[in-house]
């Protein structure tokens, strides 16, 4: 990363071409860059269209060295044609009163004025901005894309590209953010001094009145009652499951690895339930108790978890099962549980409209390029003519599967999406590799 000083380099950064990011599963990896994804995409982390190839462009290294200045990023993109396009982004600065909020807030937290003097943006400032009436992370409405491609799109792919190539800059430095948003480093850190010393300054605030201890109010309101229990140590994730010993041999039948397993296989799933179970209600985190499973699907979950060879065994036993079959079955719960499980073996035909418009989707999402071929059979399988991969319609009717060929059988090979032109756009990129 090149980082100039002085007033004026301080407002202009110019990044070098960021390395190829194919077989990634995650396109950035900080908080801050996966937070700019999630507002570019929206709610749904949809990257439909577009979105989605300009993700597969700015994964390959289309994106050549990134400018960027107050409000505004700008970078030469490579498309199908031999000269480069020239592409921007711009994205609304922050008012002086917004700049005088977000940094009296910063400043009001022992914690973020350390860390941004220290060059480190913590994660929390952007919701304590956002209590202060200020969005520091934009929205995609907020972005204002310009391409000199003939393509009409809004965002055209390879403006999509510059957006997605911003977040891996923000994985590097989060700084980037707050330049995009109106303010050099050395500006803030110069005014970030002023009111460090400021606060340091101020005379100390009188001290409160003097008052009854909490544990005298409490003890008398308890007179009479009987002491309570000590309350249990807290448990933020299982602990080690006990060693099964005896004096002798196991007791015939028993086996105490298969045994030792089942135990925390039960300790890690109560443990989850105990998680949800203390959850405020109505929280975003709050699900359904989970389903009750019939004893081959339980199988499937326990060879998910990776158990010892000896134990897949006797699961493959149990389940009248090849290791191949449950071990392709246990990719499949791995990537979606048991609604994967539903896909795996047994096609479903789904409305034939919805596919034509599918169709038709993924025709649109390469417009300008030519479309990879799909097969369809009339039921929720999408082949790739010319690749060993396939798209799979969840019996929900929103989720697709991807799936590739292994050893002339159809296996799962990644996590489900809504949008068809992202779960495409992903196995294709994973193919150019």
């Amino acid at each position: 990363m090149n980082h100039t000083t002085g007033d004026e380099a301080d407002r202009r950064r110019v990044f070098p071409p960021l390395p190829t990011a194919r077989g990634r599963r995650s396109f950035a990896e900080s908080w801050w860059g996966n937070a700019w994804v999630s507002a570019l995409e929206g709610p749904a982390r949809s990257a439909t269209g577009r979105l989605a190839r300009g993700r597969t462009y700015a994964r390959a290294g289309n994106v050549r060295e990134i400018t960027i200045t107050p409000g505004r990023a700008t970078a030469q993109v490579q498309g199908s044609r031999p000269a480069p396009y020239r592409t921007s982004m711009e994205i609304p600065q922050l008012t002086a009163t917004q700049w005088d909020a977000l940094l009296d807030v910063a400043a009001a937290q022992a914690g973020h004025l350390a860390a941004l003097l220290d060059r480190d943006m913590p994660t929390a400032l952007a919701e304590d901005a956002a209590q202060a009436g200020v969005r520091l992370l934009p929205t995609s409405h907020d972005l204002l894309p310009y391409c000199s491609c003939p393509d009409d799109g809004y965002p055209c792919k390879h403006a999509a590209a510059l957006y997605y190539q911003v977040a891996r800059l923000l994985d590097h430095d989060p700084f980037v953010l707050l330049l995009l948003r109106g303010r050099g480093e050395s500006e803030l850190m110069a005014d970030l001094h002023r009111r460090n010393a400021a606060q340091a300054a101020a005379p100390a605030p009188p001290s409160p009145p003097p008052g009854v201890p909490a544990r005298e109010v409490f003890a008398a309101a308890r007179a009479g009652l009987p002491p309570l229990p000590a309350p249990p140590p807290p448990v933020d994730h299982p602990g080690p499951v006990a060693q099964l010993t005896t004096a002798g041999e196991p007791a015939p039948g028993l086996d105490p690895a298969a045994l030792e397993f089942l135990a925390a296989d039960t300790a890690s799933r109560a443990a989850q339930l105990l998680h949800q179970a203390l959850l405020p209600p109505d929280t975003p985190q709050q699900i359904a108790a989970p389903l009750p499973l019939s004893v081959g699907d339980d199988v499937v979950r326990l060879a998910a978890a990776a158990p010892p060879t000896e134990i897949f065994t006797r699961l493959c036993w149990s389940a009248h099962r090849t290791p191949a079959s449950l071990a392709r079955a246990a990719r499949a719960w791995q990537y979606g549980g048991a609604a994967a499980l539903t896909i795996l073996d047994e096609p479903w035909d789904p409305d034939p409209a919805y596919l034509g418009a599918v169709r038709e989707q993924i025709r649109q999402a390469w417009d300008g390029e030519r479309a990879p071929a799909v097969r369809a059979a009339g039921n929720n399988w999408l082949t790739l003519i010319g690749h060993d991969a396939q798209l799979r319609l969840g019996t929900d009717g929103h989720l697709w599967y991807p799936y590739r060929k292994k050893h002339g059988n159809w296996w799962p090979a990644g996590f489900p999406h809504r949008d068809v032109t992202a779960v495409l756009a992903d196995l294709l990129a994973a193919d150019a590799d």
